[in-house]
């Protein structure tokens, strides 16, 4: 099974962290990520609101026969999104994980600013051992 990439987003839609996992990834600009960020931002919110059954939090899952998108949203507003193979399990299970290596590193760092881009050395340093380890 593989993850390929991790975007995480800040309430306002902004992207806050990205990271490939894979080689073989088409490299975007930066402005393609904020293009991407903002996109499913929107449709994250709009899907909510349509969604015929209340309450919703938006898009869960996007799934295709070349990859799986899924999205955790914190209760501060904060998305994760994972893409990885369709065929990955248990992506929420390694969502929630990511979620709690960003809330030890990252959050409780003294020196990080809400809503800020992470750069975090210890946090990147776990993350990619983790996902090599359900690699």
């Amino acid at each position: 099974m593989v993850v390929y990439s991790l975007y995480i987003l800040n309430k306002a839609a902004g992207l806050i962290y990205q990271r490939d996992f894979t080689d073989g990834l088409q490299k975007l600009s930066s402005n393609d990520y904020l293009v991407l960020s903002g996109t499913f931002h929107a449709v994250h919110a709009i899907a909510s609101k349509i969604s015929p059954v209340p309450p919703s939090s938006g898009i869960e899952v996007l799934e295709t026969e070349k990859f799986r998108l899924q999205c955790f949203q914190t209760i501060t507003g904060t998305k994760f999104l994972l893409l990885s193979e369709p065929r990955q399990h248990n992506t929420d299970a390694i969502l929630r994980r990511i979620y709690e290596l960003y809330s030890d590193y990252v959050i409780k760092n003294p020196f990080y600013q809400i809503e800020m881009p992470v750069r975090c050395e210890l946090f990147d340093k776990h993350l990619a051992s983790y996902i090599r380890s359900i690699a």
